[in-house]
């Protein structure tokens, strides 16, 4: 029996500057409706993360309204912000996703 569907409320960000954390990506996000979810995922190797994160919203209004702002200014970067389509379903370690 197949998995019932699931609406996905998720964006995908790139260009994050190095020197943020997942706190505070979330708390920027958070100003466009309530964040599920941000996935920032971290190279082994440098211990920094990788440059782009998933970003989870609780409803389409808060994914609506991230996908409209533009640009996206974060510390002077713009970010490139753009819809998931699928839900991320790779691994997720505790230094890689912080849930609420």
């Amino acid at each position: 029996m197949a998995a019932p569907s699931r609406k996905v409320f998720e964006v995908f960000v790139s260009k994050i500057p190095w020197t943020l954390a997942s706190r505070e990506v979330k708390e920027y996000f958070g100003q466009f409706g309530h964040v599920k979810k941000c996935l920032l995922p971290f190279d082994k190797e440098t211990g920094f993360h990788r440059g782009f994160c998933w970003i989870g919203f609780s409803s389409e209004e808060g994914l609506q309204n991230a996908l409209q702002k533009d640009p996206h200014l974060i510390e002077g970067t713009k970010l490139q912000v753009q819809r998931n389509r699928k839900p991320f379903m790779g691994r997720r370690t505790n230094k890689d996703a912080e849930e609420s």
